[in-house]
């Protein structure tokens, strides 16, 4: 967190004043800049959205005049802490759970329990509780984000597993007899660039494991848990149910091993990955499951959340704003050009795919990952660990501990 202060400190003074919402622009209007991110894929339909979302939302509400500023992926991080230490750049700006601690922390962004007081009982609890920080709310949720396995159904079929394995153990047991018809039952991708949300830790969670200790100054990922799921991934390699280069793939779909029938499932995915299997081996047989099972089930999603600048000077026209973005209509209409989800259940998208109808029974065992200030370095230090166990340079234990010597070393200097 520190480094991230300093280097916010250090871009301050690079940041434009121009596009500030904060500011009166000389008539009787409120005025709030909002910085969206391409959740929308397609560039020219994300401009046609926002652009209809301002219009609307001005139309309804004519004392408030609004910016959508959309931001690009890149940069992300130091640009908006920037924006928050020199106190310009927007009032609202769409943000994770992993993101959020650290800014709340420092006392840059504020609660918006208000904003969703009156429709609570409508929107996902998972969605609520992954932007919660002590107790207080600092993001409204307007989309939600799952994972699920995908499988090829053929391939199980084939190696004689009538069921597809719903559980840690079925995936274990089913290994031997895919391995017999030279096809990896996981498609693990250990490359250190992934992130471990989408490859180690959904294991690890299943189990009942976690990154963090309750207290959030140690960590807790090489306890029993964490040492049982990687140790599963070692057993899953020796019993050929890993692909051979398992420690240093990534988790693309296109020209990967589940595109190309050397592998059956991979058990973090998202609905474009099930989309682009199916253009690859065909729809008819491309399954998608729940979250495997182990003590629990849980599968990574995470919400994004409209999070409310301090320096916000029109905040009652920024939450406005923001309680319009999270509305049935601007939810569901946002869920069908995204390809994401609600993050509410009283909202239908219009055309959801069965696909997607799929992928939305995984939403009720959304979670966010251990949201921590630094949940992202002790990732950067745990990746390189797994991969030398995958590597047989480290046997479970050992490259768990030795991640969480690192990571604690982190923590305790204040990142």
């Amino acid at each position: 967190m520190r480094k991230t202060t300093a280097l916010g400190v250090a871009l301050a003074l690079s940041v434009a004043a121009a596009g500030c919402g904060s500011s009166s622009d000389g008539s009787d209007k409120s005025t709030v800049t909002l910085w969206m991110y391409p959740v929308i894929g397609d560039q020219a339909k994300s401009q046609a959205f926002w652009a209809k979302v301002e219009k609307d939302f001005e139309a309804k509400n004519p004392a408030i005049d609004v910016t959508v500023d959309q931001q690009p992926w890149e940069g992300r991080q130091e640009k908006v802490t920037t924006a928050l230490v020199s106190k310009k750049g927007f009032d609202l700006v769409v943000l994770g759970p992993d993101q959020i601690p650290q800014y709340a922390q420092q006392g840059t962004i504020e609660p918006v329990d208000d904003v969703v007081a009156a429709d609570k009982a409508a929107y996902l609890p998972n969605s609520l509780s992954a932007l919660t920080v002590d107790g207080k709310l600092y993001g409204v949720p307007i989309y939600q984000t799952i994972t699920a396995p995908i499988y090829n159904k053929k391939l199980f079929a084939e190696a004689g597993v009538e069921k597809v394995p719903e559980t840690l153990d079925e995936l274990k047991a089913a290994a031997p007899k895919l391995a017999a018809k030279k096809v990896a039952v996981l498609d693990y991708p250990g490359k250190p660039e992934v992130s471990l949300n989408q490859s180690f830790y959904p294991i690890l969670w299943a189990n009942g494991g976690t990154v963090f200790a309750a207290d959030g100054k140690s960590v807790a990922f090489n306890g029993p848990e964490g040492v049982a799921s990687l140790q599963l991934l070692l057993d899953l390699k020796a019993a050929g149910g890993l692909p051979e280069n398992a420690a240093s793939k990534g988790n693309d779909i296109e020209g990967g091993a589940l595109a190309s029938g050397k592998s059956a499932m991979y058990h973090a995915a998202t609905a474009l990955q099930a989309v682009q299997l199916g253009t690859a081996i065909g729809e008819e047989n491309v399954g998608i499951g729940l979250p495997l099972e182990g003590s629990k089930r849980v599968a990574f999603g995470i919400p994004g959340g409209v999070v409310l600048a301090k320096h916000a000077e029109n905040k009652d026209a920024a939450k406005k704003l923001a309680g319009y973005l999270a509305s049935p209509g601007v939810a569901a209409e946002l869920a069908k050009e995204s390809g994401f989800f609600p993050a509410r259940t009283d909202v239908t998208v219009p055309g959801q795919s069965e696909s997607a109808k799929e992928f939305a029974k995984s939403l009720e065992y959304a979670f966010p990952g251990d949201t921590h200030p630094q949940a992202r370095q002790v990732m950067g230090l745990i990746a390189p660990h797994i991969q030398a166990a995958l590597l047989g340079q480290e046997d479970a234990k050992t490259a768990l501990d030795k991640a969480a010597e690192e990571a604690d070393a982190l923590l305790s200097s204040g990142g």
